[in-house]
């Protein structure tokens, strides 16, 4: 990539998503990476980043942010400064019809980080951050398994975290572009 910035170059994990028709250039990747690295990151800086005035960079940040690529604006928090440092994840069997409820109930918990579909035995993969273990037991068998459908949990506990982050490996851009 002849004249690719630095940043363009960081994090290039696989040769493309086969299938996936990302419509991105090399300055949008150089932009999210940016940003993934510092959400804080004001229009100034990200022009730097971009190689494009301020104008055309904030016109770059809202058509990613138009297009879904840009979900949403976060800090990151500490989840024990907050009050939730106990991770837990936990495996649901459910029976069959019971999706759509389930799915819904586990959007409206707070203590949810994430809620997946899987493959394999369990239908469904639940990311949870809470106060401590008694909590966690109190949600799986208050809430979870009180939840109509529900036949089966499993849960994990994080002894420790290592990395954790919510940083994604961006695609690197589209040659074609």
């Amino acid at each position: 990539m002849p004249g690719a910035s630095f940043l363009g170059k960081i994090f290039i994990p696989f040769g493309g998503l086969a299938g996936y028709s990302l419509a991105m250039d090399d300055i949008d990747r150089n932009i999210l990476l940016e940003l993934q690295g510092n959400g804080a990151a004001g229009l100034a800086e990200l022009a730097k980043v971009a190689g494009l005035s301020v104008s055309a960079t904030a016109e770059r940040v809202k058509r990613l942010e138009e297009r879904g690529t840009i979900r949403g604006w976060r800090a990151d928090l500490d989840p024990a400064a907050v009050g939730c440092p106990q991770l837990a994840w936990v495996f649901v069997m459910l029976q069959s019809g019971a999706e759509q409820g389930f799915v819904s109930a586990m959007s409206q918990e707070e203590a949810v980080l994430e809620c997946h579909a899987i493959s394999g035995r369990w239908s469904y993969q639940l990311k949870l951050r809470l106060p401590d273990l008694a909590a966690v037991d109190s949600f799986t068998n208050a809430t979870l398994r009180a939840l109509p459908g529900v036949m089966r949990t499993e849960t994990l506990v994080g002894l420790v975290t290592h990395k954790e982050t919510s940083a994604l490996p961006i695609a690197p851009a589209d040659e074609e572009e």
